[in-house]
């Protein structure tokens, strides 16, 4: 009862949402959050298998294939949605990667351009592609999620930190580019998420992570999907152009 009632404060009714890497971890947990609160969800995610998993199990879900990496992907899948719903007053852009864990010097070129076309490259392919059709209309929410690393900096992951410290600037760029066409821009910057992200770093690196959050633990998966359903919502606004820190207190900034 609490998350209905949760659910009906930023009433989602009648809406339609774009999660990116949806199929899993913290995309599924805010696909969930949004259809709860009535929107009706795009689950877009590379991994079609998982996508029509996650879709038949949240109401008013369905699933999208796409690459975030391909622009021409990117362009088909918002065709996609935009002919099966007719419109797009969501998009969350989450798909991410946190790359492997190794000194800037032993990292390969392959390396660096995969983190930044993923974490990067896919957030302007789909704000690129969705937001005329948000003008079209006079009103939509993007959520871009970014990472406590990309304002401090998490040594061993210089790739991931730089990326997120870009999709942090590019969030406030295009807020105030559209902030007088009833389109709020934001971002939401994690620290360290007990999600499936964590295996792709050694043990060390998340004891670190943790270490320097003064709650000492990890967010949860609805903490952080809570934040974005709020920065998704009609109440959101005279907010744009922010990052919103989901950290624990490690930012105070």
């Amino acid at each position: 009862m609490e998350n209905a009632g949760q659910a009906a404060v930023f009433a989602l009714n009648d809406q339609v949402a774009v999660v990116t890497g949806a199929a899993m971890g913290l995309g599924e947990g805010i696909a969930r959050r949004l259809a709860q609160a009535g929107a009706t969800v795009a689950v877009a995610d590379i991994n079609r298998e998982m996508a029509e998993t996650v879709a038949a199990s949240i109401p008013c879900a369905f699933p999208v294939s796409v690459d975030v990496t391909s622009s021409r992907s990117v362009e088909q899948a918002v065709q996609e949605i935009a002919k099966r719903t007719g419109k797009i007053d969501i998009l969350v852009n989450n798909a991410g990667i946190a790359g492997r864990a190794a000194p800037v010097w032993e990292l390969s070129d392959e390396e660096w351009q995969r983190t930044l076309a993923i974490n990067l490259n896919g957030i302007f392919y789909f704000c690129r592609t969705v937001i005329p059709l948000m003008r079209s209309r006079g009103y939509g929410r993007i959520v871009n999620i970014a990472s406590i690393a990309g304002k401090e900096g998490n040594p061993r992951m210089s790739c991931y930190s730089a990326s997120k410290a870009a999709v942090i600037g590019f969030t406030k760029s295009v807020g105030k580019e559209l902030a007088t066409e009833g389109i709020c821009v934001n971002a939401v910057a994690p620290a360290v998420v007990h999600t499936p992200i964590l295996d792709q770093l050694t043990p060390e690196q998340v004891s670190y992570m943790t270490e320097k959050i003064p709650m000492r633990r990890t967010g949860k998966l609805e903490e952080i999907a809570a934040v974005v359903h709020f920065l998704s919502s009609p109440d959101c606004s005279f907010v744009t152009g922010q990052c919103y820190d989901a950290s624990g207190g490690r930012a105070t900034y």
